[in-house]
């Protein structure tokens, strides 16, 4: 789940569907960007810091782990989120109705095709910045979730048939979660506990995005997704538990992230680290 408060332009092309059994791949999808090394499978893996929500809201140990954050956000800028209160089984349902959505055939999913003219939202292969990009080798169902006069409802699947209660659920959800953290972080600078959030306000754009990466047959030239940051508040990320591929530079070096069932990857996007 990401939240941002703008919208880049971009432009959208769509590519055939990605053939894994095929030796090799359409030349708009060769990456051919300066930083190719995090196209490397073999990278080191590297445990990025923990920080447990329910130690933040208990007395004992609240200091301790609001100095944790402190840390971490001062020299990581990512963490993992633990207990962080939404249930597995929950977070299993999010999970299961992306996978039925792009299981479906084609004709299915392009119900819900985005519309360039209109904007970014809906199912489509990776949006570019100009013809000189790239695809991603990626398939993706990019949804506002919020403010609910933003939400175009014709981009949301209605088949499966519970996922748009399944994800206004989950919506619901990360607004706690994302108004408990913004106010943890006040605290943890030593601030009034709600100037974050005050200056978060209650119009902030909330965004819901599905990612799918098939299998490559030529993961040496392919990439998921190209390097970039985030120009969000924060992103949530739920990894997927038995296929590990999200990647994190940190002191210009490419490192591999654990996957930890049910743990949110939390990256502080540039309009938090601005404000």
């Amino acid at each position: 789940m990401a939240k941002s408060s703008t919208s880049p332009s971009q432009e959208v092309e769509t590519l055939p569907p990605k053939k894994v059994q095929e030796k090799e791949i359409p030349q708009k999808m060769i990456y051919k960007g300066s930083d190719a090394g995090s196209l490397d499978t073999c990278l080191p893996l590297i445990d990025i810091p923990t920080i447990d929500f329910v130690l933040l809201t208990s007395p004992e140990s609240s200091a301790q782990e609001l100095e944790k954050l402190r840390s971490v956000l001062s020299s990581w800028g990512c963490f993992q989120a633990i207990n962080h209160g939404i249930e597995p089984a929950f977070l299993d349902k999010v999970k299961a109705v992306g996978r039925q959505f792009f299981a479906l055939p084609a004709e299915e999913k392009n119900k819900y095709a985005r519309d360039i003219a209109i904007g970014f939202e809906g199912y489509a292969n990776h949006i570019i910045n100009g013809e000189e990009q790239a695809f991603d080798w990626i398939d993706r169902l990019y949804l506002i979730t919020g403010p609910e006069d933003r939400k175009q409802l014709k981009f949301w699947p209605e088949n499966p048939e519970s996922f748009r209660k399944i994800l206004e659920e989950y919506n619901a959800k990360m607004v706690k979660l994302n108004e408990f953290l913004l106010k943890a972080i006040g605290l943890a600078l030593n601030l009034e506990e709600n100037c974050f959030l005050d200056m978060y306000g209650e119009e902030a754009t909330m965004i819901a995005v599905y990612n799918l990466y098939p299998p490559c047959p030529r993961p040496d030239l392919a990439i998921g997704l190209k390097p970039h940051a985030d120009g969000t508040a924060f992103t949530y990320l739920l990894q997927d538990k038995e296929v590990e591929g999200l990647q994190v530079l940190k002191d210009n070096q490419w490192y591999r992230v654990p996957v930890i069932p049910e743990a949110f990857v939390i990256n502080v996007g540039d309009q938090i680290e601005l404000l």
